[in-house]
C-alpha cells in the first residue's frame, strides 16, 4: 500500500483537493478552496518532484491563492451587499393581489409572489378581494398597501 502511494502521489493530492472542496461546501468563505488550488498544482508536480518539494509547492500556492484569489472571490460574492435588501424590506414597491378584503380601519391579507402577508391600507375606502395592490411600507410583519 505504501509503495502504491509513494509511486502515485497524484492520488494523494487529488484526495486532498477533493477533501478541501467538500469542506468548502460547509464554510463558504473560499478559505479552504485556496488549499484545494494548492493541491491541484501539486498533482502536476507529483509527476516530477519529490514529496518534500510537493509539500512546499502546495504551501506556497495555497498562501499565494489566499493572498491573490480569495479577496477577488469574496469581493464578487459580496458585491452590492451594503445596498441589498432582503426579507420584508424587499417587498416595498412590489405588486400583489388581495386575498382577503382590507377594510379602512382593519386589516386583510395579500398574496405577493406566492406568500401571504397581513396588510393594512391608508386609503379610506375598502379594498376588495382580487384587486391588485402595491406595497408602500411595512411595520414588523404587516405591510401597508395602496390600490394600483
Amino acid at each position: 500500500m505504501i509503495e502504491f502511494i509513494t509511486s502515485n502521489l497524484w492520488v494523494f493530492w487529488a484526495i486532498v483537493m477533493f477533501g478541501c472542496l467538500i469542506l468548502e461546501l460547509s464554510s463558504g468563505d473560499f478559505f479552504v478552496t485556496c488549499f484545494a488550488i494548492g493541491a491541484f498544482v501539486s498533482i502536476f508536480t507529483s509527476l516530477v518532484l519529490p514529496f518534500w518539494a510537493q509539500v512546499l509547492i502546495w504551501a506556497f500556492c495555497s498562501i499565494l491563492s489566499i493572498r491573490l484569489i480569495r479577496p477577488r472571490l469574496m469581493e464578487r460574492l459580496h458585491k452590492g451587499g451594503e445596498n441589498r435588501v432582503s426579507n420584508i424590506d424587499a417587498l416595498i414597491g412590489r405588486v400583489g393581489v388581495v386575498i382577503e378584503s382590507i377594510e379602512p380601519d382593519g386589516s386583510g391579507y395579500v398574496k405577493i409572489d406566492g406568500d401571504e402577508w397581513k396588510a393594512v391600507s391608508n386609503v379610506t375606502e375598502p379594498i376588495s378581494k382580487g384587486q391588485k395592490v402595491e406595497v408602500i411600507g411595512q411595520e414588523s410583519i404587516i405591510v401597508t398597501v395602496k390600490p394600483v
